[in-house]
């Protein structure tokens, strides 16, 4: 019998999917956490039927009914899915230490939480670890038969942290000049093309005006501090967010879509060292942004700007 009752809070980020709003809910309102945080961006006001969805959406959210703390931040302007993000996660920390971040796509196995508070315990004071992954692409990747392994890439579809590496989120990445300056990013990727690949998408992220995107530069702010992230050994959740109606992940043939999950298997085993998997993270680098290193890089990221 399953003993487990999760004590950490959950944040979940909504706008106006109902659909997979609605899955993601019930599986927090399965795990029922004692403090249940909803970050909800407002309706655009171009578009006549935004109002209608983000109200549908707030309907559902509302449908707390377990015991605990539910604490909302509703927009009533779009913010975009940049600076909503990132204002509603900052809103977070400032109210608790650590969390479990969901989006309104991103749809986790039940084991995802315990895996998550376990690990958020276990770090808690360990500042070499700034991140905790839900999702892996790469599946049964690590060496050894241990639980998860140690990352550069902080993959942000269902995750947990701590007020500690938040605070070092910066939304307009105002370090980037003089840390570029120092080269730091082929100290980061010895492959010239690699490292190419992400100084020109931070350099369009940092000039750029209008950011629709906030997890690269949470990236950013977890490299420039030397964090590491923790991976799961199997995918823990799943973007169920694909298809037209996305503002990034559009095409239902990415082999990232709806991609399978599985359970943690509990106890946790822990690896007995922490060192990045830089075998693992390569082949994370060539399956999720392969072949964009390969391309124009720079109009990729403008187009993930332009939201």
């Amino acid at each position: 019998m399953n003993s487990f009752r999760l004590t950490k809070p959950v944040a979940l980020i909504v706008y106006n999917r109902p659909d997979t709003t609605a899955r993601v809910f019930n599986t927090i309102r399965e795990a029922r956490p004692p403090f249940f945080f909803v970050i909800a961006d407002g309706p655009k006001s171009d578009l006549p039927s935004d109002a209608d969805l983000c109200k549908e959406v707030r309907h559902i959210v509302e449908q707390v009914d377990w015991p605990c703390e539910f604490i909302k931040n509703y927009s009533d302007v779009n913010l975009g899915c940049g600076l909503r993000p990132a204002t509603g996660i900052s809103w977070v920390f400032k109210q608790v230490e650590d969390a479990i971040i969901l989006e309104d796509d991103c749809l986790p196995h039940p084991s995802f939480f315990r895996y998550c508070e376990e690990l958020l315990d276990k770090y808690r004071y360990d500042e070499r670890i700034v991140h905790i992954a839900g999702s892996n692409s790469l599946i049964n990747s690590c060496k050894g038969n241990y639980s998860y392994y140690y990352s550069l890439f902080p993959h942000c579809w269902g995750w947990a942290s701590w007020r500690r590496a938040w605070n070092n989120f910066d939304y307009d990445m105002l370090l980037f000049r003089e840390i570029e300056a120092n080269g730091w990013l082929n100290c980061i990727f010895p492959e010239k093309d690699v490292a190419r690949f992400w100084r020109s998408g931070f350099m369009e992220l940092y000039h750029s005006k209008q950011k629709h995107i906030w997890d690269y530069q949470w990236t950013f702010a977890c490299w420039a501090n030397s964090g590491l992230s923790i991976l799961p050994n199997q995918n823990l959740v799943s973007n169920i967010g694909f298809g037209s109606e996305a503002t990034h992940t559009k095409s239902l043939q990415s082999k990232l879509a709806s991609m399978p999950v599985s359970a943690m298997e509990f106890p946790l085993v822990h690896p007995p060292f922490v060192i990045r998997d830089t075998e693992a993270d390569a082949r994370a680098q060539t399956k999720i942004w392969g072949s964009l290193v390969l391309s124009n890089c720079r109009s990729i990221f403008k187009k993930l700007l332009k939201g």
